[in-house]
């Protein structure tokens, strides 16, 4: 957990102020008889609002041919995790009004296009 730890002290050095936005981490170890495994389960919250949740948001939406929840631990999913890069440019102070208003224009993600509406409200 200590990777995470930095991960998040980093972002928080770049995340817009005004935006009540945190990052959010969670282990579970897994015994069976078969071996080991930690499964991670990562969130983010606007607020009191879950905005963004793995594995949650992607277990049968995504992958429908999932029958259980455990079967995520064997799926390619950086594509799915690359949903996060656009929540973490919304939430950069370093981005101004303009490039948000483009990035809102361009992005699909829900998430995303949530904090970006705070952010102009809160920037006016």
């Amino acid at each position: 957990m200590r990777v995470w730890s930095k991960l998040q002290k980093k972002y928080y050095g770049f995340r817009a102020g005004g935006l009540n936005i945190q990052l959010h981490c969670n282990a579970h170890r897994m015994k069976s008889q078969w071996g080991n495994a930690k499964l991670s389960r990562y969130w983010i919250t606007l607020g009191k609002e879950i905005i963004w949740d793995y594995p949650k948001d992607f277990f049968g939406t995504k992958h429908p041919e999932q029958k259980c929840q455990l079967e995520y631990l064997y799926l390619p999913d950086v594509t799915d995790i690359s949903d996060l890069i656009n929540i973490l440019r919304a939430s950069d102070r370093r981005i101004g009004t303009r490039r948000l208003h483009k990035l809102k224009k361009k992005t699909n993600n829900v998430a995303a296009r949530k904090i970006i509406d705070v952010r102009l409200c809160v920037d006016g």
